[in-house]
C-alpha cells in the first residue's frame, strides 16, 4: 500500500551529479543538505528519503529543494536510487503485516 513516487532522472553537466525531479514536493520552499556519515535527526519526508538514499552507500552528499533531489555520487554507479525514491511512501511491502480494521480504529481512539 502507499503511492509510488514518480520521478524524472536527469544528469548534470558536472560529472558525478544526478538529479531526480519528483512528482511531489518534499521540502516546500526550504533547502536541505545532507552528507554521508552525518546523523539525520528529522522525521520529515525529505529527512527519511535522505537517510534511505545515503544508506545505499552510493552517495557522498544530497541536496533537496522542493521536488528536486540533487545527488553527488560517491561512485559511478547510481543503480537502485530510483527504487529507493519510488518506495518512499510505500508502507506495506512483502513481509509486513497489514493492520486489521479493529487495530486501526484502536489506534485512532487512543
Amino acid at each position: 500500500m502507499g503511492q509510488p513516487v514518480t520521478f524524472l532522472r536527469t544528469v548534470s553537466p558536472r560529472p558525478g551529479i544526478v538529479r531526480f525531479e519528483l512528482n511531489r514536493s518534499l521540502t516546500g520552499m526550504g533547502h536541505e543538505r545532507y552528507k554521508a556519515g552525518e546523523e539525520i535527526l528529522g522525521n520529515r519526508p525529505c529527512d527519511e528519503l535522505a537517510r534511505r538514499l545515503l544508506a545505499t552507500g552510493r552517495l557522498s552528499s544530497l541536496h533537496i529543494y522542493g521536488s528536486v533531489v540533487t545527488a553527488e555520487l560517491a561512485a559511478a554507479d547510481d543503480s537502485g536510487l530510483g527504487d529507493v525514491i519510488a518506495g518512499l511512501y510505500t508502507y506495506y511491502v512483502p513481509g509486513v503485516e497489514i493492520p486489521s480494521d479493529e487495530e486501526l480504529i484502536a489506534m485512532v481512539e487512543s
